[in-house]
């Protein structure tokens, strides 16, 4: 809950820094806590990508806000190796991460309407889409979900569609993996004259679904269907195992992305020239991001595994490196606390991405392999 005190906002308590009696009880176990309740990644980035990040020589100047010339030019071949969609480096912009894109945005689109107010997005989602609504002093309405975890865009009431400053997609979902139909999102956006910015940072980790070209693995992006009114937003942080690096960019509709590159300039968003030189080697290199595809795709397997030997289900989902586990009797609370007093798992309820997600629990599967091999052993004792 959101309060505030005569003296002004007041922000909730970060969802994370409520684990703590959880981690108490990870924690106990011989061996320690196996901690997946956070998308860090855990495996190393590229070893070119480090030399690169080493040695740019760019750490004296001041980077430009919109990105390098050469970030921008990888992006765009990027965008057309992968999904085959040609984006001109014009209209592509960098991101310190994108979680400060996402928070930030409502702010600027705000200044740039102020007659809207209202930011849509998914009811089971990253916090931050709603946080960055709170923030801009603005209204975050959830779009409901179906059945499979995606916006069902018929629930979207017409009045708080004419309020809309943007529209929120995330596919592969985070938390729950599902995938929405981009091209029905963007054409809903165009409209409803809404700008629909479409977060696609777990696309190299789709399961479900077409290639996005032939003889690649599946993914989509919500450019395929044109740039007009439509924004892709991408980060590194999982992708190349970047995270700590702080790489994102945006791309799409011109008219919105270059708005969104002046005012960053002014706010004096900056990635760090050594990171765009990084993030440049790490654009061009698709192999290690296939071993890491499949790195993910057997630990998820693993982890399925090792659950439904103690008697909990956990579907596979049809893209990203999380489980999202139903709760046996509906309560993700005591699901977690189960998790962590028997496995010694550190896991996320799933009231930390919205009230309709109260009856899950989401890991991530970051951990090396070892850590599964920890959990396997524990869930072996218990069957014994």
């Amino acid at each position: 809950m959101i309060t505030s005190t005569a003296g002004g906002f007041v922000p909730p308590p970060y969802p994370y820094d409520r684990l703590a009696d959880i981690v108490a009880a990870a924690t106990a176990h011989d061996g320690g806590a196996v901690d997946l309740s956070i998308g860090t990644p855990g495996d190393p980035p590229a070893p070119a990508v480090l030399d690169a990040l080493a040695s740019s020589g760019t750490e004296r100047g001041y980077p430009p806000s919109i990105g390098t010339e050469a970030l921008r030019a990888a992006v765009a071949e990027w965008f057309d190796r992968r999904f085959g969609v040609g984006v001109d480096p014009s209209d592509v912009g960098a991101a310190i991460g994108t979680k400060e894109l996402v928070a930030g945005l409502p702010h600027w689109l705000r200044l740039r309407d102020p007659s809207r107010d209202t930011v849509l997005y998914p009811e089971v989602s990253y916090p931050s889409y709603a946080m960055g609504a709170t923030l801009a002093g603005c209204r975050a309405v959830p779009v409901p979900m179906d059945d499979r975890w995606r916006l069902d865009l018929s629930h979207i009431d017409p009045a708080d569609a004419a309020r809309a400053l943007c529209l929120w997609a995330n596919t592969p979902g985070n938390p729950a993996g599902g995938l929405d139909d981009l091209t029905a999102v963007a054409e809903w956006g165009r409209r409803h004259r809404v700008p629909v910015f479409s977060d696609e940072c777990y696309v190299e980790f789709t399961w479900s679904g077409p290639p996005a070209r032939p003889g690649q693995a599946p993914g989509a992006t919500v450019l395929s269907s044109g740039t007009e009114g439509v924004v892709a937003v991408h980060s590194l942080s999982k992708r190349s195992n970047l995270a700590g690096l702080r790489v994102g960019f945006y791309a799409g509709d011109p008219e919105l992305v270059h708005y969104l590159q002046e005012v960053r300039k002014h706010a004096g968003f900056m990635v760090p020239g050594p990171a765009q030189a990084a993030a440049v080697v790490a654009l061009g290199d698709q192999r290690d991001v296939d071993v890491q595809r499949e790195r993910y795709r057997m630990r998820l397997a693993r982890m399925a595994g090792i659950l439904e030997g103690i008697g909990i289900a956990a579907p596979l989902p049809d893209g990203g490196f999380y489980l999202w586990v139903p709760a046996p009797d509906g309560d993700a609370w005591r699901l977690a606390q189960r998790l962590a007093a028997e496995l010694g798992i550190v896991s996320s309820p799933g009231e930390f991405y919205g009230h309709a997600a109260s009856g899950h629990v989401r890991l991530a599967l970051v951990q090396p392999d070892a850590a599964l091999d920890l959990l396997e052993r524990r869930a072996g004792t218990l069957r014994a």
